[in-house]
């Protein structure tokens, strides 16, 4: 009985070494994901020795663009749609946050909510943009709003898209996440990343799994392996506590939209309602069937709450 059990075990063992080895994948250097991920509106600039993969795009002449700033494991890809809706009429930045697609890891290793903001601060006056309207979905919509309690007078308007910043209870998370947030298995399976996770992860953030296409999960497959990037993730989710600066929240005094997907699975609508309840001059908007992503999933619906808004 010992034998035969050990035996089994061994062969576990092995069997799991392999299919490890098999789904693991290597860094890649950011010169080598810029041909694919890169565009003609595509810029870098140095920040503090950071290199921030931008976008701005639009009528230069609009005194207080659009600033989107994207979510954990996402990038400036995810607000595309909105893009396209906003460019003909208003200037939209955004970029990749510091450990996150082309700008890959900070260079102090600082993931702190009060680093992001200092981050978009500086990448404002970099531009000579004296206040801008930012828009941000989870860790992004995190970003702008303590970005707008830290620098007030930067941030003339709010729109917080499921966004991120209290501590919650989340109903599922994505496996991508678990795996990031536990020790053992960042540090033991820091190259595994097989696309079946990936994809599993992002239908998890979806309200309609189905529309998680093929094209969406390579994305987001060929921008995690970017250099430095997996270890980034593990990074932020230590140092990026949720409940800083959310005492402050009644001190805001911009307008602010709330856009909420009522089947987020991560961050529950009752999040949503605590931001209603904490912003002074904000208002809720429910998109039921949507859910953590409702800006990626159905850009065109929510672009127009978002356009009425403004």
């Amino acid at each position: 009985m010992l034998k035969a059990t050990g035996s089994l075990i061994l062969v576990i063992a092995v069997a799991l070494l392999i299919f490890v080895k098999i789904h693991s994948a290597q860094d890649i250097p950011v010169e080598k994901l810029k041909p694919r991920w890169a565009s003609s509106a595509s810029s870098f600039v140095n920040i503090d020795g950071l290199t921030l993969h931008i976008r701005d795009e639009g009528p230069k002449n609009d005194k207080t663009p659009i600033v989107l700033v994207h979510g954990t494991g996402a990038s400036l890809h995810t607000w595309d749609g909105w893009v396209s809706g906003l460019k003909s009429k208003r200037r939209v930045i955004r970029f990749d946050l510091p450990g996150f697609g082309l700008t890959g890891p900070e260079p102090q290793n600082n993931y702190t909510i009060e680093k992001y903001t200092d981050y978009l601060v500086k990448l404002l006056d970099h531009l000579g943009i004296a206040h801008a309207i930012v828009a941000g979905n989870s860790l992004g919509g995190y970003v702008g709003w303590a970005t707008a309690v830290r620098y007030p007078n930067r941030i003339s308007k709010l729109v917080l898209v499921d966004a991120s910043g209290y501590p919650y209870k989340a109903e599922s998370v994505p496996i991508a996440f678990k795996l990031s947030q536990n020790k053992f298995a960042s540090m033991f399976l820091k190259d595994f990343i097989p696309k079946f996770v990936v994809r599993s992860s992002i239908e998890n953030v979806y309200g309609d799994p189905s529309l998680v296409s093929d094209e969406l999960v390579n994305r987001y497959y060929e921008l995690a392996l970017r250099e430095g990037n997996r270890a980034a993730i593990s990074e932020r989710f230590i140092q990026t506590q949720p409940g800083k600066l959310r005492y402050e929240l009644n001190t805001l005094s911009v307008p602010t939209l709330l856009i909420w997907g009522g089947k987020d699975k991560l961050i529950p609508l009752e999040m949503g309602k605590q931001f209603e309840r904490d912003i002074p001059n904000s208002t809720l908007v429910v998109f039921d069937n949507l859910g953590h992503v409702p800006h990626e999933e159905d850009p065109e619906a929510t672009l127009s709450t978002v356009l009425a808004f403004l």
